[in-house]
Formats: structure tokens, C-alpha cells, sequence
């Protein structure tokens, strides 16, 4: 295999979640495919998130110091532990029985042991050395920062191993949405606040909010297309308890809540103004919203990526949360080079 055929299907694996249909598979694309890394821009947009907005502070006001080794280290971190995660739901759920060849999770990716690509002990190992290197990186951050770093880091391993893991099984009973809406918001936002300056104001807290709601509207996309499986498994994520009409406009107010609090923040005088770069993602939206008005198709369209049906709602949902996360991120960071203060009577 030459490294221009890798890098072609690791790129396709980063743009369609999935194995390539066509070009090899090397064991770097492989685990690619297994912790799910076409989801991770979400944990490296809301990690950078909290470092911009910490040097924004730093910029404007003077009132704190970055540590970039840090802040960089941090994020590091938090891509680690979402590829644990990963690998941690597929390995609870298949111990659990969830995951089974008929079941969803293994029609639209390969499952790792399913696929017969790793064992258990395998898969096992894996997820639990990844969780060690990310316990190594919250003691030096501890040492470095302080002991808050402890406590965040221990509540998002809580709600990572927790989320399908007994005795709690948080996705079993309607609290995986909250679980992720708190993991990608204050957790990850917050967190790489207080590694970067070693404080951690409650408006970063409400600013990682926004953009919380969006990566939680992803989790959701994919809980309406699994209403079917997971109602007859007794799984009952917030999708299955509000039955799909109710779910599709539920996922809808929450993509849509993104832009007037993110405006709320730059009127609050929190970040400035280039922030809301991120409203040229809204014809984005739209063409989002419109296809959750509209029934899922009985099969694949020709232009849709076969094999990761029977997913639909899910991928038009994380395209919105890519584009609108990069673009608040990039509006962030021209926060920081080229800050403007807007003149608001109530500052």
C-alpha cells in the first residue's frame, strides 16, 4: 500500500465515519474507523473553544495569564478520552447485549469485535490504556494548574464509562443527552479554560452552552434514527420517551437556540463581536432543518453514503455542528488577533 492510498482512505474514513468502500484498509485506518475519529473536530472544537476564550481574556483585559504547553496538552487530552469513550460504548453495549450483528450499530460502521477486527480483550485493553494516558495527563495538569483539574476530569471519566456502563447506564434512562450536553459544554469548555488560566469564571461555564446544544443535537439525530431498535431493547433515550414527531422538533430548537445565545453572549459583552461568524453556517441550517421536516426515506438515496444507513438524521445533524463549530472557532481566534469592542450602553 503506498502512504498516497493511505492517506486517501484515512481521509475518506475522516469524511464518511466509515471503512472505504474501494482503497485498503491499513491498521492506522482500522482503529481510525473504531474510536469513531470522524467525530472528534466536536472535542477539538470545544476544547480550542475554551482556550480562545481564555486568550481573548487574556488579550483585552490583561486579568489572566495562558499556559499554552497546558492549554495544548489539555486538549490533547480530551481527544483521548472521546476515543475512549468510544471505545468504551462499544464494549459495555456488547457485553450488555445491545450490540448484536442486526443491531444498528453494526449495520452503518464495522464494530470492532463484531467486525472481527479486534478481540474483546482486545478492545478492552485498548479503551482502558487510553483511559490511563488520560489519568497521567490529569495529574500533571493537576501538578501544574491546581486540583480542579481533578474534579473535572474524574466528572467527565464519571459520565464517559457511565453513559452505557451498569450500574447507571445513563443512555438507558433518558439522561445520555444531558450526560453528553454537559461532557462537550462545561466539562470540555471549562475545563481547558481553568487548565489554560487556572480560573474558571461561571460565564465560561453558560458561554460553552451554545455549542453544547449542538454536539448534543448530534447524540440525538442518531437516538431518532435508533427509536425502532432501542424501543424494543428498552432503551430509552430522550428520542424514544418523546416518540420521533416530538424528538425531529425537539432537534431542531436545539440546533436553532444556537444563534440568539450565541448573540446573547456578544451583547452580554463576553466575547466580541467576530464570534458570529458562526451565523454564515445558517443556510447550513436550513437545508437541516428541512430534512428533519421530511419522513427518512425507505432506503438510501443514490447520492447517500450506503453504508452508514440506517443512520440519516445524525450525519445532517453533525454536518451543521462541524461547519458551525468551526466557524465560531475561527471567529474566536480573529477575537484574539484583531479584538473589537462593540459600543454597547450597558458595558
Amino acid at each position: 500500500m503506498t502512504m498516497r492510498e493511505r492517506l486517501s482512505a484515512w481521509t475518506e474514513i475522516m469524511q464518511t465515519a466509515n471503512a472505504p468502500a474501494e482503497l485498503p484498509l491499513d491498521t492506522v485506518g482500522k482503529w481510525l474507523v473504531m474510536t469513531r475519529a470522524a467525530v472528534f473536530p466536536m472535542t477539538l472544537w470545544s476544547g480550542t473553544i475554551g482556550v480562545l476564550l481564555a486568550a481573548e481574556v487574556a488579550r483585552t483585559t490583561g486579568a489572566v495569564s495562558i499556559n499554552w504547553a497546558a492549554a495544548v496538552l489539555a486538549i490533547v487530552g480530551i481527544v483521548l478520552a472521546h476515543a475512549a469513550n468510544n471505545l468504551i460504548n462499544d464494549y459495555f453495549d456488547m457485553t450488555g447485549g445491545v450490540d448484536t450483528e442486526g443491531y444498528v450499530r453494526a449495520l452503518y460502521a464495522p464494530h470492532p469485535v463484531l467486525s472481527g477486527w479486534v478481540t474483546k480483550a482486545t478492545l478492552r485493553n485498548v479503551m482502558v490504556g487510553l483511559t490511563v494516558v488520560d489519568g497521567l495527563i490529569m495529574l500533571a495538569l493537576a501538578y501544574w494548574v491546581g486540583p480542579l483539574v481533578v474534579v473535572f476530569a474524574l466528572a467527565g471519566l464519571f459520565l464517559s464509562v457511565f453513559y452505557v456502563a451498569p450500574p447507571f447506564s445513563l443512555k438507558r434512562h433518558g439522561l445520555g443527552e444531558l450526560d453528553v450536553f454537559l461532557t462537550w459544554g462545561p466539562l470540555m469548555i471549562g475545563g481547558t479554560y481553568l487548565v489554560a488560566t487556572g480560573t474558571i469564571p461561571v460565564w465560561v461555564l453558560i458561554f460553552s452552552m451554545p455549542y453544547a446544544l449542538l454536539v448534543t443535537s448530534v447524540l440525538f439525530g442518531k437516538h431518532i434514527d435508533k427509536i425502532v431498535p432501542d424501543t424494543a431493547l428498552g432503551i430509552r433515550t430522550v428520542p424514544v420517551i418523546l416518540g420521533e414527531h416530538l424528538a425531529r422538533r425537539t432537534n431542531q430548537v436545539l440546533m436553532i437556540l444556537f444563534y440568539p445565545l450565541l448573540l446573547l453572549a456578544v451583547l452580554a459583552g463576553w466575547v466580541g463581536p467576530w464570534v458570529l461568524l458562526a451565523f454564515l453556517a445558517l443556510p447550513t441550517l436550513w437545508s437541516v432543518l428541512k430534512v428533519y421536516n421530511q419522513p427518512k426515506p425507505d432506503a438510501p438515496p443514490a447520492w447517500y453514503p450506503a453504508r452508514g444507513w440506517p443512520l440519516w438524521f445524525v450525519g445532517f445533524a453533525f454536518r451543521h455542528v462541524r461547519l458551525a463549530g468551526a466557524l465560531m472557532t475561527v471567529g474566536l481566534l480573529i477575537n484574539v488577533i484583531v479584538p473589537v469592542k462593540l459600543p454597547l450602553p450597558w458595558l
